[in-house]
């Protein structure tokens, strides 16, 4: 936990790993296991908004400021499922790499709330796997950048225009970076 006022002291996630496919059947050898833990994604998320909170409040709606608690959904899917869910909730074919799906919008007046539901994250891990290879990155790398986008969708992030894409990349980095992992 970071100990600043404009802190978020903590974060409920629900997390789960529904890819039905273990890695090691997919012959990717090395892949870290910290990617399919519940406390590595808790931490990470919690570290996340806090540093947007205490450095970037001017980049977040307002109905996020002075929350103290908040919750959110993870889950690993593989590419039928996030298939299914491009089809049906944004009527795309196909796999996608991330999807993110707010519970509020800049619009919603929740101010009088100490906490906050942020809404729900999927991620392919078999998108993530093919991706790693193409932009030579580890699996843990392309994980952890795909929940930061995913993370900073939920927050009303948008990237309709390059301009607006560069501004969410640089964050991304940024965020990734406080994370002081390989």
């Amino acid at each position: 936990m970071i100990n600043q006022n404009n802190s978020m002291e903590y974060i409920e996630l629900v997390f789960k790993n529904s890819y039905r496919i273990l890695p090691n059947k997919l012959n990717v050898n090395g892949i870290k296991n910290y990617i399919f833990e519940h406390d590595f994604w808790e931490n990470t998320l919690l570290r996340w908004i806090n540093i947007l909170m205490n450095e970037f409040k001017e980049f977040l709606p307002d109905y996020l400021l002075n929350k103290k608690s908040a919750s959110i959904s993870l889950e690993i899917v593989d590419n039928l499922k996030i298939s299914d869910l491009n089809q049906i909730w944004l009527n795309k074919s196909g796999p996608t790499d991330v999807l993110s799906f707010p519970i509020l919008s800049k619009d919603d007046s929740v101010n009088y709330l100490t906490f906050i539901e942020f809404g729900d994250i999927f991620i392919s891990l078999e998108m993530a796997l093919k991706q790693s290879i193409e932009y030579n990155n580890s699996v843990e790398q392309e994980m952890i950048w795909l929940a930061s986008h995913g993370f900073l969708h939920l927050l009303g992030w948008d990237h309709q225009d390059p301009t607006q894409l560069e501004k969410m990349l640089k964050m991304q980095e940024y965020l990734i970076s406080k994370l002081n992992i390989e």
